[in-house]
């Protein structure tokens, strides 16, 4: 996957929007105001920081070492940086930009998550 297409995918989410909050490298997506996903524009090789339940972050960096690790900059709990462009399966990056989206929609707010089921397009959860 590269990095128009991870960007596509994201952005073909429900309520997700695209930004440069940090400085002009670094694009993040959020969903309803929360970041979900963070990649550098010009990193090599391509990177992305997505939200991750804390034990299955632990497996996925245990059984992809290397391409799954700690996430840079970020709560190495909660977040994984995820080599988006190279050994991985695509079929497994989609799964992981829908966990760490999923994540986040499910701490939003109720008044947030019921703004989100309003939006038009399809629904996600």
């Amino acid at each position: 996957m590269n990095i128009e297409e991870f960007r596509e995918y994201c952005l073909s989410k429900k309520g997700v929007t695209e930004s440069f909050p940090f400085d002009d490298k670094a694009l993040v997506f959020k969903v309803m105001g929360k970041m979900f996903a963070l990649t550098g524009i010009d990193s090599i090789p391509t990177t992305a920081n997505l939200k991750c339940d804390p034990e299955l972050a632990l497996e996925l960096r245990e059984e992809y070492d290397g391409l799954i690790v700690p996430g840079y900059h970020m709560s190495k709990k909660h977040w994984n940086t995820v080599e988006i462009e190279g050994n991985l399966p695509q079929e497994l990056i989609i799964e992981l930009i829908d966990h760490s989206y999923n994540l986040v929609v499910k701490g939003l707010t109720k008044k947030l998550q019921a703004e989100l089921q309003n939006l038009n397009g399809h629904s996600d959860l």
